[in-house]
């Protein structure tokens, strides 16, 4: 049970490396992008999301973590909507479910 709360984890840390990154986008330049310290902490999440999910594999199957990787998606959105206030559309809701239902069925 311990895995998979780790790999939950995993997935949400990568959506929080997303938002830095996006809010490290949006400076100007190349030179300012370089020196905007959100572009760091993105960067660190994802690698530590990156050694969570290599240890992960050790646990739980390949076929299994790489589908439930994404609940990626589910946090985006939820981020997306909460920090960045985008809105989120129908469209949008179904298809983060289609993607996992798809995970759900693939990893069963």
């Amino acid at each position: 049970m311990t895995i998979y709360i780790c790999l939950i984890l995993m997935t949400f840390m990568g959506s929080i490396a997303s938002l830095f990154l996006k809010r490290a986008s949006g400076s100007d330049g190349i030179k300012n992008m370089l020196l905007n310290p959100n572009l760091y902490i993105g960067g660190m999440l994802y690698l530590l999301s990156a050694v969570l999910n290599i240890w992960i594999l050790r646990f739980l199957d390949y076929s299994v973590v790489l589908p439930l990787t994404s609940l990626t998606y589910v946090w985006t959105m939820i981020i997306s909507y909460l920090v960045l206030k985008e809105k989120i559309t129908f469209k949008k809701i179904a298809g983060v479910l289609l993607v996992l239902v798809g995970a759900i069925i693939v990893s069963a």
